[in-house]
């Protein structure tokens, strides 16, 4: 069609439509839709008069190649409102960068809390207010706390969300939990500019941090499922090191508003002698860490947690023998410890049953570190010995203990699962490998729907952070983060054909200091 070619901008895209429709009812010809604005290319009649410029729909119309002023302010507002995505700017600069969400914060404010540098947490500020019950006044100290290092840890984890590309953070999963730190650093915010110094604060601040700890509870699962649907457009090892990163400071942020929901619960002002105990019933608890905590039985727990659900999916439950020294205790946070230890049977049991082992049981070894001899080697030059050993490092992220010289407690588990291939091996601590095929099927998945939906396996009803036995790609670099978060590790051996040892090494928290 000969004609002239009209550039026409819409006012949202949902204008696009009918102003295609009014162009081509006065004689247009569409040739071209535009993706990154709304808008379309049109080409009309030679010397034709036309009216839709003027439309409701219609932001501007240029003919192309004309030079007026109007090019000018049409540029102006594609580049602001629709081409700047494309080079990843500072959020803060664009509010129309941000993916949409119904909780309004000002970008100054997230930018003035994530410019803020991160509290180094340690153990002891975690006990310091004392065993509980606490008094009122360490009650209101044990807030005060929680709330100078919440609100700077939530706007650092939404400043690195808004860094992800657009289209990633664009994507409804990862845009939930992108929303779901802003609703929590909205609810906390109002207490930002105040000191917690009533119990009426007190138990009000308490309940928000229940909601924020309920609200992130399925966090992980969740970005799994958003980084499996962008897995075009961000790079494997990018997806790593940001679950890297955020998984650290998810535990940290947990751990302090657990550590002061546990000691309200426990605390004097809040008993009902007649209905709660909780602080006489665990004499060994500051919180939500255990001083005394038996990692035996933590992994009889956990072995029968995982042989029930290799019963469901396998029809055999295997057995396991714990040697060693069972019955030592150290300071440590339980919930963790659970973790990790379930992730690593999930792996021994699954490997032991599929291997056509499952007559052998699983054997895991409890070893203590001695305390330093007078004039020996300190606990401190030992554990680096063990790191060098197990080919790691520091982490520079790892919660302090509460007292450096404190010694360890390694755990190995070891299995006769056939071991793990050497084309897989380099892969076990990259979130975006899975050693769930298609084959497998498990409640929650349709047949032959793969990884993805597997994952809903992960967030299915009651199943928190992951209750299947198949390999979704997370269990091993989860467990190491929160591992290495206590300055520990983990370490795996393999012998393909037989075998594997893995060594989780914890490094002891001490005893409180009083």
């Amino acid at each position: 069609m000969a004609g002239v070619k009209h550039i026409v901008v819409c006012k949202t895209k949902e204008d696009v439509e009918p102003a295609k429709k009014l162009a081509q009812d006065q004689g247009g010809e569409i040739t071209n839709t535009y993706s990154i604005f709304p808008g379309f290319d049109v080409v009309m009649p030679k010397d034709s008069v036309t009216t839709f410029a003027d439309s409701k729909h219609i932001e501007s119309v240029e003919v192309d190649g004309e030079r007026s002023l109007n090019i000018h302010k049409q540029n102006r507002l594609v580049s602001k409102r629709y081409l700047s995505f494309a080079r990843h700017p500072s959020p803060s600069a664009h509010k129309w960068s941000h993916p949409p969400s119904s909780t309004t914060i000002a970008d100054d404010d997230v930018a003035n809390l994530a410019n803020q540098p991160l509290h180094a947490l340690s153990l002891a500020d975690l006990v310091e207010h004392g065993r509980p019950p606490l008094s009122t006044d360490a009650l209101f100290s044990s807030a005060n706390f929680t709330l100078s290092l919440l609100p700077i840890r939530l706007a650092h984890r939404i400043q690195a969300l808004r860094n992800l590309p657009f289209i990633v953070v664009s994507n409804p999963n990862i845009s939930k939990i992108y929303n779901n730190y802003l609703h929590s650093l909205s609810t906390l915010l109002p207490y930002t500019s105040k000191t917690i110094s009533n119990l009426e604060d007190e138990i009000r601040f308490t309940a928000v941090l229940t909601e924020l700890v309920e609200t992130h509870s399925q966090t992980i699962p969740t970005l799994a499922r958003g980084f499996l649907e962008c897995r075009k457009y961000i790079s494997p090892d990018d997806v790593t090191r940001f679950l890297d990163e955020h998984l650290r400071a998810r535990i940290g942020t947990r751990l302090i508003a657990e550590q002061h929901i546990a000691l309200h619960v426990s605390s004097q002002p809040h008993q009902d002698p007649q209905t709660s105990q909780t602080a006489y019933d665990n004499p060994s608890y500051i919180g939500v860490i255990d001083t005394a905590l038996q990692p035996a039985s933590i992994v009889n727990s956990c072995g029968n947690f995982v042989s029930e659900i290799c019963e469901l999916k396998y029809g055999v439950r295997p057995t396991w023998i714990i040697d060693g020294e069972p019955s030592t205790t150290f300071a440590y946070v339980p919930v963790h410890l659970e973790y990790i230890i379930t992730e690593l049977l999930k792996n021994a049991f699954r490997a032991t049953v599929e291997s056509g082992r499952s007559h052998e049981p699983i054997v895991i070894t409890i070893a203590a570190e001695p305390e330093s001899p007078r004039g020996g080697p300190s606990s401190v030059d030992r554990r680096r010995a063990i790191e060098k050993d197990l080919g790691e490092g520091a982490d520079e992220n790892a919660i302090k203990p509460f007292e450096d010289s404190a010694p360890g407690v390694t755990i190995r588990i070891r299995d006769r699962g056939g071991g793990i291939s050497p084309e897989v091996l380099p892969n076990i601590w990259s979130y975006s490998f899975t050693t769930f095929s298609d084959a497998d099927e498990l409640p929650g998945q349709t047949p032959g729907s793969g990884g993805t939906d597997a994952l809903n396996v992960i967030s299915g009803a009651g199943g928190g952070e992951g209750s299947s036995i198949a390999g979704l790609g997370y269990g091993l670099p989860l467990g190491r983060a929160y591992a290495e978060y206590f300055g520990g590790g983990i370490a795996v051996q393999s012998l393909f054909g037989w075998g594997s040892d893995v060594y989780l090494r914890l490094k002891g928290l001490g005893k409180l200091k009083d």
